[in-house]
C-alpha cells in the first residue's frame, strides 16, 4: 500500500469515529403512557401537572431527559391491546397504564418484561393485576383510588343529601369488566341506607339520555355513578343530561363536580398522580415494580357543588358542609 493511500485510509476512519461515537450514545428513556381516557379528559396524564411534577421529583423532564409516547382508547377499551403491543414493539422502558384496569391488564397482557406503572380505581389484588399490595410481584405495581371500597360511604353521603329518595339508581358501564352490574351486588348496601337500589347502564356517550330518561319512571331520585373513563371523558356532556332531568348524583372524582355534577367523593387524584410520577421515576433509575408496594390514597376529596345543589332545590347539611375540602359557588 502506498504511503499517499494509508494516510487517506487512515483520515477517514478517524473522521467517522465521531459519527460512530454518537450513534452509539443512549438516547432518551421513553415512557409509553397507555390510557383507556381521551385527550381532553382532566384526568390525563399529559395534563397533569402533578404527574410531571413527581417525575421531576425524581430527576426527569420531558423533552429534556425522558420522552413520552401517548396512546389514548377513547374509552373503546377494545383498542387497549394493539395500543399496548405498540408500545412494546417501540421498546419504551416503563409503561403507565391508567384509567379503567382493563388497560394495566392489557399492558401486562402484552409485555412479562418491560417495567408496568399503574393508576387505576378497582382493587389490585382482587382483580388479579398483583399478588398483593405490599409484594406486587411480576413487572407491575402502582397506585389504587380504591374506589370500590368507598361505595357504602359514597351511597350514605348521597342519601344524606338527598333524605327523601324513594330509591337510588348505580350507572354502570357494562364494557368496563371491574363494574358489578348485577342486582345482587347492590341488595346489602341497599339494606344499609334504606332505600333500594336500581341499575342503569351507559357504554357510549349517546346512552345518557335514555338511561337517564328512564329513572323517572323507575322513581329514581338519586343517582350514584360508578367511576369510568367513559363518564369522566364526557364529563360535561352527562352533567348536562343530568341537568335536563334535574337529578342529583354522586361522582368519584372532582372532575365531574366542576363539570356541573353535585357532589364527589374519593381518592385524591392530585395525589395520586404524583405518586405515580414518583414511581415511574423511580423505575426509570434502576429499581423493579416487584419492590415497590402498591400505593393507596393518602387524601381523600369531597367536593360540593352548592350551585348545582341550589338548582335542584338541595339544602346542603352543614354537617357535610364541614367536611368538605372544596366547595363550588
Amino acid at each position: 500500500m502506498q504511503r499517499r493511500e494509508f494516510i487517506t485510509l487512515v483520515g477517514g476512519a478517524a473522521a467517522a469515529w465521531p459519527l460512530a461515537a454518537n450513534a452509539q450514545k443512549p438516547t432518551m428513556p421513553v415512557i409509553g403512557v397507555l390510557e383507556s381516557g381521551s385527550a381532553t379528559s382532566r384526568t390525563n396524564i399529559a395534563r397533569s401537572a402533578e404527574f410531571h411534577a413527581g417525575l421531576k421529583a425524581s430527576g426527569f423532564v420531558e423533552g429534556q431527559n425522558v420522552t413520552i409516547e401517548y396512546r389514548r382508547a377513547e374509552a373503546q377499551y377494545d383498542r387497549l391491546p394493539a395500543f399496548a403491543a405498540d408500545l412494546v414493539g417501540r421498546q419504551v422502558a416503563v409503561i403507565v397504564a391508567s384509567g379503567a384496569f382493563v388497560s394495566p391488564l392489557a399492558a401486562r397482557a402484552a409485555t412479562t418484561t418491560i417495567p408496568i406503572v399503574f393508576l387505576i380505581g378497582a382493587d389490585p389484588v382482587r382483580t388479579g393485576l398483583v399478588a398483593s399490595l405490599n409484594r406486587p410481584g411480576g413487572n407491575i405495581t402502582g397506585v389504587t383510588i380504591f374506589g370500590s371500597e368507598m361505595f357504602s360511604k359514597q351511597l350514605e353521603m348521597l342519601h344524606e343529601l338527598v333524605p327523601k329518595a324513594r330509591a337510588i339508581a348505580v350507572l354502570v358501564n357494562p364494557k368496563n369488566p371491574s363494574h358489578p352490574v348485577g342486582k345482587i351486588f347492590w341488595q346489602d348496601l341497599a339494606h344499609s341506607i334504606g332505600v333500594p337500589i336500581e341499575s342503569v347502564s351507559a357504554s357510549i356517550e349517546s346512552d345518557f339520555e335514555p338511561a337517564i330518561a328512564s329513572l323517572a319512571e323507575k322513581q329514581v331520585d338519586a343517582l350514584y355513578v360508578v367511576a369510568d373513563t367513559l363518564f369522566g371523558s364526557y364529563a360535561e356532556s352527562l352533567s348536562a343530561v343530568l341537568a335536563r332531568h334535574a337529578m342529583p348524583a354522586m361522582f368519584t372524582s372532582r372532575q365531574n363536580v366542576t363539570a356541573g355534577g353535585l357532589i364527589g367523593y374519593g381518592g385524591s387524584f392530585t395525589d395520586a398522580h404524583r405518586q405515580l410520577g414518583i414511581y415511574v421515576g423511580r423505575i426509570l433509575k434502576g429499581e423493579k415494580p416487584a419492590d415497590l408496594p402498591v400505593l393507596q390514597p393518602t387524601k381523600l376529596d369531597l367536593v360540593i357543588n352548592l350551585k348545582t345543589a341550589k338548582a335542584l332545590g338541595l339544602t346542603v347539611p352543614d354537617a357535610l358542609l364541614a367536611q368538605a375540602t372544596e366547595v363550588i359557588e
